[in-house]
């Protein structure tokens, strides 16, 4: 992990570095973002369980490092998790997570981005509900998350020019969920975003 943080700002340096005479670089801005989510874990990398429907709010700052490239942080409340069904019922897992995520967006022409980078959460509640006839689990146990969470995001978008964006998101959770199973987190994220 402190070699991939390494790696980012070494490039990150670099690059402000190069292009710091630049005067073609588009100015910087901030904005509101939210959306919905569509989230799942993989449990010891096998295939993904059932989807969590959610929804992710948050605001974000981009700085433009040349003409088509921007870093991008944000801060994000995203409420995750994921949903078992058997014949007898449901068992759904809500995690909701502050995730900081930072990505390299890159524009191919002045409206499409494409994005990449790392992301980390802090998971800040869980809550486990299981339907009547679901006996998979015991009801009174509880599932009690890891604090730390973290992976990658890749995704892409449109952004006007008076600065409102779609865009659609999938992370690739890197860190366990729990100590069990070698659970992680995966999901879809799509948003409408709004510079201010």
């Amino acid at each position: 992990m402190k070699t991939i943080l390494l790696s980012i700002l070494l490039t990150v340096s670099l690059i402000f570095h190069v292009n710091a005479q630049d005067n073609d670089i588009p100015e910087s801005n901030f904005g509101l973002k939210g959306g919905y989510n569509l989230a799942a874990v993989s449990f010891d990398g096998d295939s993904e369980t059932g989807q969590r429907h959610g929804f992710n709010a948050g605001i974000y700052a981009e700085s433009f490092i040349a003409q088509g490239a921007a870093l991008q942080i944000e801060v994000q409340y995203s409420q995750q998790g994921y949903e078992i069904k058997d014949s007898s019922g449901t068992f759904t897992q809500k995690l909701d997570y502050i995730n900081v995520p930072l990505m390299l967006k890159i524009y191919p022409d002045n409206n499409f981005f494409l994005e990449v980078g790392p992301q980390a959460g802090y998971a800040v509640s869980h809550k486990e509900e299981f339907d009547s006839s679901f006996n998979v689990f015991d009801t009174s146990q509880e599932f009690e998350p890891e604090s730390f969470d973290w992976g990658f995001n890749f995704g892409g978008g449109f952004k006007t020019n008076s600065g409102v964006s779609l865009g659609v998101r999938y992370h690739l959770g890197m860190g366990s969920i729990y100590e069990e199973n070698n659970p992680k987190n995966r999901g879809w994220q799509f948003t409408l975003a709004f510079d201010l």
